[in-house]
């Protein structure tokens, strides 16, 4: 599979591209700076240069072509105000979305989080955060040249992943190693069944694949 990653240079994004390129997929990585790009290539990622905050639908529909999944893994990261919620966070997932669906890349995974919704009350940053996730998925799941799958992952932790996750469309609050939700990504890139669902995922139990078989199809 070749697989294009909004994000490339995140923290789960890098991890999943060693699992992808590990397995022998063909993996890119779209990201805003050219230094970013040969901590890609170490994780066997190709790295490609777009600003997803600027570039048009058509721009990074040009790095969609021939990919067979999109997952969108992008933030405007902590220490980030308002304004880049809007624009990364909700605008870049919007046209990343749409880009996709111009390029025929019909399976998109997002990583959204937890609380997310558009309708999430507040004035703080990280409630404006949870409506600019919100209203992403909203517009994801209103997409029809998509068969999407979100997934909201708990307290993201930089503890050694475990493998063991509880993946369900609601789990409750709790943490999640970062190495287990890129793993959990790569399982879902590769299961279409899941399209159409959107999965919380906290630690767990059940072994990633496990879970995301238990899921697929519901």
């Amino acid at each position: 599979m070749r697989i294009v990653i909004a994000g490339g240079h995140g923290q789960i994004a890098l991890r999943l591209e060693r699992l992808l390129s590990a397995r022998g997929d063909e993996v890119a990585g779209i990201i805003r700076r050219a230094e970013q790009g040969e901590d890609l290539r170490a994780a066997g990622a190709e790295p490609v240069l777009c600003d997803l905050e600027s570039a048009s639908v058509e721009e990074v529909a040009t790095h969609l072509e021939g990919a067979d999944a999109a997952v969108f893994a992008a933030g405007a990261g902590p220490g980030s105000g308002v304004d880049r919620k809007n624009t990364v966070d909700r605008g870049a997932a919007v046209l990343f979305a749409d880009a996709a669906a111009r390029a025929g890349v019909r399976r998109h995974v997002v990583v959204s989080s937890m609380g997310a919704d558009p309708e999430h009350p507040g004035d703080d940053v990280f409630d404006a955060y949870l409506r600019a996730k919100g209203e992403a998925d909203a517009y994801v799941r209103a997409h029809r040249g998509l068969d999407w799958t979100i997934l909201r992952p708990g307290m993201l932790t930089s503890d050694a992943g475990t493998g063991l996750v509880r993946l369900e469309a609601a789990t409750g609050r709790g943490p999640i190693p970062r190495d287990d939700v890129a793993a959990v990504l790569a399982e879902l890139v590769d299961t279409p069944a899941t399209a159409g669902l959107t999965l919380e995922l906290i630690s767990g139990s059940a072994p990633v694949s496990v879970a995301v078989k238990s899921v697929a199809g519901n």
